[in-house]
């Protein structure tokens, strides 16, 4: 029997792909967004875009670097990380696509994409969760993101809650100068030494637990997701 892999590698051979391929598209195949350039100095988000503000970040816990807007954008986006490190998937494995951050890259497939360019996004397995991507987390696993938002106090947007969907997707919601981010990157902090050890990386209080739950539907209703 002929399998699918081994006509589109004839069709390449003789030159015919492009014909080919629409007789073979499947759901999965035109289900791809369609990516376009995106133009303009700042990010979907209102962010800036700065190069000269991104530095490289090493995501506690793990062995993983990412390049991020320094200061508080880069304290509240790592803790986002690290949780997803510690209690979701490892995201130094390799496996996934790892993490991804800050790009120079403008071709975007939606226009939250775009914040990577000003280096207030993160993106946790983003092979295994791709924009518009059927794959989605374990229940127990969407409780954790929940948690980690109400961590975030609003100030982070989870892309599994945006049209089209890419649950490997978070990015800061936040303007520029607003206070909330500063008091919630205040708390994140894993350099303070006054930071709660409830809040670091690994030991982060019970996501099951009745008020934590009931923080993490306030948020997510307050949200419209």
């Amino acid at each position: 029997m002929i399998s699918r892999r081994s006509l589109l590698g004839a069709a390449v051979g003789t030159g015919v792909l492009a014909v080919a391929s629409g007789a073979l598209a499947t759901p999965e195949a035109a289900a791809v967004p369609r990516t376009r350039p995106w133009a303009g100095g700042a990010s979907a988000n209102g962010w800036r875009i700065e190069p000269a503000t991104v530095t490289v970040h090493h995501v506690e816990g793990s062995a993983a670097s990412l390049g991020l807007r320094h200061g508080e954008v880069a304290t509240v986006l790592l803790h986002v990380a690290r949780r997803w490190h510690y209690e979701i998937a490892a995201i130094d494995t390799g496996e996934g696509g790892g993490v991804a951050g800050y790009t120079t890259r403008r071709t975007v497939g939606a226009d939250f994409e775009s914040n990577h360019l000003s280096g207030t996004a993160i993106a946790l397995h983003p092979t295994a969760y791709p924009l518009k991507g059927s794959e989605r987390l374990w229940p127990h696993q969407e409780a954790i993101v929940r948690d980690i938002l109400a961590d975030c106090d609003g100030t982070v947007v989870w892309g599994g809650d945006l049209t089209p969907v890419k649950v490997s997707h978070f990015h800061i919601a936040a303007r520029p100068g607003d206070g909330a981010l500063a008091r919630v990157a205040a708390r994140l902090d894993t350099s303070r030494t006054t930071v709660p050890r409830t809040q670091t990386a690994g030991t982060v209080a019970d996501p099951a637990a009745p008020h934590r739950r009931a923080k993490a539907r306030r948020l997510r209703q307050a949200q419209g997701a």
